[in-house]
């Protein structure tokens, strides 16, 4: 691979038709690496520095497989069990606007910069989960709050976080939206009081169009900002059709408006509420869906990113047998997913690595049990990342 890499390097660095050839640094913005388009060949060579992050960009055709760490899990056995496994990391809420910008003037990058450093350290990828969306402050929350002050805190916030994250060579993607659209495919929006979730800034209104301003400015900013970061419009739910048309058609509107949207996600909470059922109760219709929404993305020249993936438990007295099908679900969404992989890029992103209780009882299981012994899911996810 490095001889390669050597040869393609010196032939495009001497070749007489250097005219034909245009560095594009932006399109994968990642500075250890150097990218060349051929105009007349139509294909895009990568030179990469021969270190793990380029490695990743390397991998054609292959499912690109990572997971999340809670920031107190950093230097703690999840954190070794993670290196030992995988080199792309989604940081679970450092980044949230909940946790950056709780309040008007303060901000908390400590965070988001720690995970940052441990990135460097370790040589990840790292896609920013940091979008605007319900995981805002009670600041935001706050049902007097009017449109133009929280236009004024989403600029602020996609402004800052933007520039920031774009000089950063370890960070390949970037949520922008996430949890836009309920199942029935109308916009998800505000609730009275600051406990429930909700998503305020749908108070900033709808375009002529009808489409929300605030899903527009967020990926205004970042595409004016982040010129070396992929753009992500993330969305949670299952299957459901009315619900992907509306992203679908968000995601071709943005574009028309000369905004720049590289991928679309997934969460896949599966079991999670009545939405991701049809994945436990219907499960061959439920992945024939997402088989045709990954076509759709890679047809439109959009990366496909399963986010969040995660099992919630039933029934903790029976755990065995949960796990078993879990692992049998896993199983069954990596196969659509490695299906995809020669038409556009795939990535897989688990929610945690061990078991997660949301209180007060509701348990979600990933690949370690409680105590971080490898599940049956876990042999699934060792043989795909083995798999090329």
């Amino acid at each position: 691979m490095k001889l390669l890499a050597f040869l393609i390097f010196t032939f495009f660095s001497f070749s007489k038709s250097q005219d034909n050839i245009v560095c594009s640094e932006n399109k994968f913005s990642i500075s250890k690496m150097i990218s060349f388009f051929d105009i007349g060949m139509q294909i895009q060579y990568l030179v990469p520095s021969y270190e793990n992050t380029s490695v990743f960009f390397e991998e054609k055709n292959r499912l690109k497989i990572g997971a999340t760490l809670n920031y107190h899990q950093l230097g703690t056995k999840k954190e070794n069990l993670f290196l030992n496994d995988f080199n792309f990391l989604t940081p679970a809420n450092a980044a949230k606007q909940a946790r950056l910008h709780p309040r008007p003037g303060i901000w908390q990058w400590d965070r988001i910069e720690n995970f940052l450093q441990f990135a460097k350290n370790n040589d990840l990828i790292v896609r920013i989960h940091g979008p605007v969306s319900p995981q805002a402050s009670k600041w935001a929350k706050e049902d007097h709050r009017t449109a133009a002050e929280l236009e004024n805190v989403m600029v602020n916030f996609m402004t800052q976080t933007s520039k920031r994250y774009n000089e950063e060579s370890n960070v390949k993607y970037m949520d922008v939206v996430n949890e836009t659209i309920l199942p029935s495919g109308k916009w998800f929006g505000p609730r009275k009081g600051t406990h429930l979730w909700e998503n305020p800034w749908l108070k900033m209104g709808l375009d002529e169009n009808g489409y929300p301003n605030y899903i527009l400015r967020a990926f205004e900013i970042a595409t004016a900002n982040a010129p070396n970061v992929k753009l992500v419009y993330n969305q949670n739910g299952g299957m459901q059709s009315a619900m992907w048309e509306r992203l679908k058609e968000t995601v071709l509107y943005l574009r028309s408006k000369g905004l720049r949207v590289d991928g679309i996600g997934w969460q896949g909470h599966l079991n999670l509420s009545r939405s991701t059922l049809q994945f436990i109760e219907n499960s061959d219709h439920a992945l024939n869906e997402l088989s045709k929404l990954i076509d759709w993305a890679h047809a439109n020249n959009l990366d496909f990113h399963v986010t969040e993936l995660d099992y919630r438990v039933n029934d903790m007295t029976n755990l065995s047998e949960e796990l078993e099908f879990q692992a049998e679900l896993y199983e069954k969404i990596i196969k659509v997913l490695q299906s995809k992989v020669n038409s556009g890029i795939v990535t897989l992103n688990l929610w945690d690595i061990g078991e997660r209780l949301k209180k007060p009882s509701t348990f979600f299981q990933s690949i370690y049990d409680k105590d971080l012994n490898p599940t049956p899911a876990y042999q699934i996810i060792k043989k795909a990342l083995k798999t090329k």
